[in-house]
């Protein structure tokens, strides 16, 4: 039984949530799957991955075959990186102990990664706004400074009608 790790699709029409499965090849792309390894949700920015990595890693150990989109995605959480040093393990070029420990350097820089562009788009939006707010201030101001002149200019005209009908 040939088995592929692959994305299937879930939400709404236009709002696309997916989860990451373990499923045979011949089964259809929403069908019946063998174990699901994790979810996608492409709405976010950046988008939310949750995957069980060493469910995932299991299953290519065992010689199922991601999808390209899926291997994007294990790739991304590091189930490819935690496999290839299975395999040096496994070899024995290195230790249990030298593999956990550069997987998990490699996950802590991917997490400041990440942190660091949400913390840019969260700066982004920030200036977006503040820049968006003085431009509605300026805006308000404007229509402020052209109302209040025609106000005052009347009641200088009434002034001035005042001052001509008693000479």
């Amino acid at each position: 039984m040939p088995v592929k790790i692959r994305l299937q699709r879930h939400g709404k029409k236009g709002k696309p949530f997916y989860w990451v499965v373990a499923a045979d090849s011949r089964a259809k792309r929403d069908g019946r799957f063998l174990e699901k390894i994790g979810t996608y949700n492409p709405n976010t920015n950046p988008a939310t991955i949750d995957l069980d990595v060493d469910g995932a890693v299991k299953w290519l150990q065992n010689g199922a075959q991601p999808t390209d989109t899926a291997k994007a995605i294990l790739s991304y959480k590091g189930a490819l990186l935690k496999n290839h040093l299975a395999g040096g393990v496994k070899k024995g070029a290195l230790t249990e102990e030298q593999a956990e420990a550069k997987f998990n350097a490699w996950v802590e820089e991917k997490a400041n990664k990440v942190a660091g562009k949400v913390d840019g788009l969260a700066k982004a939006e920030a200036d977006a706004k503040a820049k968006a707010l003085e431009a509605e201030k300026a805006v308000n101001e404007a229509r402020v400074a052209a109302a209040t002149p025609v106000a005052e200019d009347s009641e200088e005209v009434a002034v001035e009608s005042g001052a001509d009908s008693e000479e």
